[in-house]
């Protein structure tokens, strides 16, 4: 069998399982509100989280793969991992191809279009919305498809081995303990194929280069003890909102939304402004109007903070950016009498550049934040995280080995019709820098099915089956390339 035609068995093996087999678990599996344990502190009695977990790991079970063994690992006091290896079949190889996802999700955030909801999946006109289908349930059913498509065309691989945990959008706060715990079995990682990242387009494979780190905790100004008259204290009691707003106006400049601290900043290495740019120059302005822009972004009055391209990419990619994700200390607007507030909290998530250290940008955002506190307020910084691990680092691709450049432009040439495309991501996998650390000289497939509009973490999540089918068959032609 010629490569083209190779190509169209495993495009199509893929389409099949993804309609049989796939589809109908993803369904299943966004039904259930498995909430990562920061939105679950009862996670454990709850029991969703080992619910996705068992119901994964049957499915995989069923597909009977040969050379496959499966094993729920649990670490006492931490969320499960699903570990699975397939024996390789490739003649003289002794690497091995580590496939990983999660299958734990964000909260369900409100907004959702009246058909839809975060635990009510739709599938419709190609797109699978609720929440955690394509951040990232979908991933463990992918890597096992793209290895059943290779053993049924008879196409030799590497020993795969795959880690599927659940408490990714925590932070993976248990992950390192799992990582050394199963380093042995791991073997010797020459590929890593991560699922959980985005697309810059559904027309072409996308490769992730750099992913952010992210310092995520509860800033909190206590004034009072209890709630007073405004019209009594006011001007006597500093307003709890204002001391909160002077604390962060050391951190960022509220004009521009640039973080002040060069601390929490790194030089972009020109390799990748390079990568950013060719980016651009196939994005153009979907850099910026893919985003669900609230008086549109065709020329509306509400404007991004750049429309050069180039710029966006690189703000969304290689800079700190603050964002408020939750607040405390505030009654509904219903229930907003005059009553000057005795705190305010806010829940901050520092995106930090892939080469600062998350773990020390967590102790000096602490420091930045509690010092010299005005009017003497009640200031503290709580960061997320287990002790010795506050803060994740982010991760800057290695040079790509010219094997896995040729594959990932074959693939994406023969699943798309384009070349792959090369792109930095905004968001956080902490996997990656333990990875990097644990196995500098593996080569890195960071991918996934988030491109525009899919909204991971927001209403409307959704995940695009023709680009997930065409990822799954791209993802089978690399790893069969793996030397």
């Amino acid at each position: 069998m010629n490569a083209p035609e190779r190509h169209l068995q495993l495009a199509d093996f893929a389409n099949r399982a993804w309609d049989e087999r796939i589809v109908p678990a993803l369904t299943d599996y966004i039904g259930v509100p498995a909430k990562s344990p920061m939105f679950d502190a009862d996670w454990q009695k709850n029991g969703l989280l080992d619910r996705v977990v068992r119901d994964a790991a049957a499915w995989v079970e069923s597909r009977k793969v040969p050379g496959l063994t499966l094993e729920v690992v649990r670490l006492e006091g931490r969320t499960p991992v699903i570990f699975f290896e397939i024996a390789g079949t490739k003649a003289g190889s002794a690497d091995t191809v580590l496939l990983y996802g999660h299958l734990d999700k964000q909260p369900e955030f409100n907004g959702w279009r009246n058909d839809l909801g975060p635990w009510t999946p739709k599938y419709e006109n190609g797109l699978l919305y609720g929440r955690g289908g394509a951040d990232d349930g979908y991933a463990v059913y992918a890597a096992i498809t793209a290895i059943e498509a290779l053993k049924e065309q008879g196409i030799a691989h590497p020993r795969c081995v795959g880690v599927i945990e659940t408490c990714e959008e925590s932070g993976s706060p248990d992950l390192p303990a799992y990582i050394e715990a199963l380093k042995q079995r791991l073997g010797n990682v020459a590929l890593v194929v991560c699922l959980d990242s985005g697309a810059g387009n559904y027309d072409q494979l996308w490769l992730t280069t750099s992913l952010r780190g992210m310092v995520s905790g509860v800033l909190k100004v206590e004034i009072l003890t209890e709630g007073i008259h405004s019209g009594d204290s006011s001007g006597v009691v500093p307003s709890s909102f204002r001391v909160l707003r002077q604390v962060l106006d050391r951190l960022e400049d509220s004009k521009t939304g640039r973080l002040l601290p060069e601390a929490f900043h790194c030089e972009v290495p020109p390799s990748f402004v390079k990568q950013t740019q060719a980016a651009a120059a196939i994005l153009g302005d979907e850099v910026w109007k893919r985003f669900p822009w609230a008086c549109g972004a065709d020329g509306g009055p509400t404007l991004p903070t750049t429309t050069d391209p180039v710029e966006g990419l690189l703000n969304r990619t290689w800079r700190p950016t603050l964002s408020v994700t939750g607040v405390e200390g505030f009654p509904e607007l219903k229930n907003a009498g005059n009553v000057l507030r005795p705190y305010t909290a806010f829940k901050l998530s520092l995106r930090l550049p892939p080469l600062v250290d998350g773990h020390e940008a967590s102790t000096k955002l602490k420091t930045l934040l509690e010092d010299n506190a005005p009017y003497n307020a009640k200031v503290t910084f709580h960061p997320d995280g287990r002790a010795g691990a506050l803060g994740a680092t982010g991760w800057a691709a290695p040079e790509l080995s010219p094997w896995l450049q040729q594959a990932l432009d074959t693939a994406s040439n023969a699943n798309f019709g384009a070349p792959c495309g090369y792109i930095g991501q905004g968001g956080t996998i902490p996997l990656m820098s333990m990875l990097q650390q644990g196995f500098p000289k593996a080569q890195m497939m960071v991918c996934g099915v988030l491109g525009p509009k899919s909204n991971a973490h927001g209403p409307n999540e959704f995940l695009h089956v023709p680009y997930g089918k065409k990822l799954t068959a791209a993802v089978s032609q690399v790893i069969a390339a793996c030397p």
